[in-house]
């Protein structure tokens, strides 16, 4: 398993109108294949756990809450997809677009969600931790039920 990182990494949207600093929890990329995420993103949504995230100016940075849980964070000038993270959760579960980092040179892919949504026409070769919607919304509630 990569090790946590230490310090922020800059990144922004496709036209520079938001500009943001991540500290991710981990040095490791992950893929999500859910619908939402496909038709957000245009295909996969590449992205990286983040503990930390810091807007240098918010007022370009679109908000849209796209479940009862989760929202999605977006360039509202360019449309730039940024981040995804939980509703209602100052400082909760956040996962920055891989793609929006400065410098993506340090990650890992290491894990891909909902794979039972992935359509059939793509596969990403290698070995790493694969997991179904369910999976993934049961650890959730798990996590849910253990910060209560």
């Amino acid at each position: 398993m990569a090790s946590v990182a230490s310090s922020a990494i800059p990144g922004g949207c496709l036209c520079g109108a938001v500009r943001f600093s991540a500290v991710p929890a981990k040095q490791e990329m992950d893929v999500c294949h859910c619908g939402m995420c496909q038709r957000w993103s245009g295909g996969v949504f590449m992205a990286v756990p983040c503990a930390e995230i810091t807007f240098a100016d918010e007022s370009a940075l679109g908000v849209y809450p796209s479940s009862e849980w989760g929202e999605r964070l977006f360039c509202r000038t360019c449309g730039s997809s940024l981040v995804w993270r939980m509703r209602g959760e100052p400082g909760g579960h956040a996962a920055v677009s891989l793609q929006s980092f400065d410098d993506k040179s340090s990650f890992v892919f290491a894990e891909e969600i909902f794979i039972d949504e992935k359509p059939d026409l793509y596969s990403f070769v290698g070995d790493r931790s694969r997991k179904t919607g369910a999976e993934i919304m049961a650890e959730f509630a798990a996590q849910q039920a253990g910060s209560e």
